[in-house]
């Protein structure tokens, strides 16, 4: 969710954008070795693509989204503040297939949604993000854990939902004070959960909790990177995700997305933050801030804020 102040950064943001993809490209930077390598470390996509649109006329303000993994084929997406605990379900095209309303929680501003491991094992857990903080005054952020239903009424609505299991509540504190934040990742094989915060004109930081999360305490988080990404706008990061496999990272903006590869010598998924991120061209939307691994790992979808929003995708080539 934008505050007033994010709306006037924003606005500036676009009219620089607008200004800078009128100016040469060095050739410096065209020849650049580095970045050739990295693009083809990481494939390319090709053009986004327009699946549908988001049909259930409750999401609003699509702000996060995951591809099920209990469901092959379908999607979670929730929206920003101002709704209750409640998760869609929706099929690439757009199409509703049914709500959950996540007992226990509460939602105050949830920005983001991963899905991974969690106590018992060979089940699909989700994780929501109760993080978002405009005014970066929080003490604490709240992130929600259920097991993922292996089945899901179609014809549930948010004012009939169906309710899932009570959720676990997990708080937590950054160890360097209070950060707005819209991205929520977790590891498919770890578990260990990571947050990307929200600035502009500056590097984002990456924080970690590392699994098995405790719901008894407040976790202080770890910091473990700060990220280079190709964008004149530092880190607005509005989403991300992890692909199933474990082995790429992809980050979401206003303007575009974002790519990074754990090369194949590395053991150590932490790695992945000291890598350079490629541009993806995720077409335009009117405020990207949902990003998700298809389940086989060859696509990225996306969703954004408003009405009947579109569900994008770029497919890996």
């Amino acid at each position: 969710m934008l505050s007033h102040s994010g709306k006037f950064i924003l606005l500036a943001v676009v009219l620089l954008g607008s200004a800078c993809q009128r100016l040469p490209v060095p050739e410096s930077a065209q020849a650049d070795p580095a970045r050739q390598t990295q693009k083809e470390t990481n494939g390319t996509y090709g053009p986004a693509q327009s699946l549908g649109t988001i049909r259930n006329p409750a999401v609003t303000e699509s702000s996060g989204l995951v591809a099920s993994r209990s469901m092959p084929g379908l999607y979670w997406t929730h929206n920003d503040s101002g709704d209750g605990p409640y998760l869609y379900a929706i099929t690439p095209a757009g199409e509703s297939r049914g709500v959950l309303r996540v007992d226990g929680a509460r939602a105050i501003d949830w920005e983001d949604i991963a899905a991974g491991p969690g106590p018992v094992a060979n089940r699909s857990y989700l994780y929501i993000g109760d993080m978002g903080d405009n005014g970066s005054s929080r003490p604490e952020i709240v992130v929600y854990r259920i097991p993922e239903p292996t089945s899901l009424d179609a014809r549930s609505t948010k004012a009939k939902p169906q309710v899932s299991q009570v959720a676990e509540v997990f708080r937590f504190r950054y160890p360097d004070g209070s950060h707005d934040a819209e991205a929520l990742l977790v590891h498919p094989a770890s578990g260990d959960l990571y947050i990307v915060n929200k600035v502009a004109f500056a590097s984002p930081s990456v924080y970690k909790a590392a699994a098995p999360l405790r719901p008894d305490k407040v976790t202080t988080l770890t910091r473990v990177g700060e990220l280079r990404l190709p964008s004149l706008f530092g880190g607005i990061i509005t989403g991300g995700d992890i692909s199933p496999d474990g082995r790429r990272v992809a980050l979401c903006d206003y303007f575009g997305g974002y790519e990074a590869v754990l090369p194949k010598s590395t053991k150590t998924f932490d790695d992945i933050w000291k890598e350079r991120f490629i541009s993806i061209n995720l077409g335009k939307q009117k405020q990207r801030e949902g990003i998700a691994y298809r389940l086989d790992g060859q696509a990225l979808l996306t969703t954004s804020e408003g009405v009947s929003a579109p569900v994008m995708q770029v497919v890996r080539k």
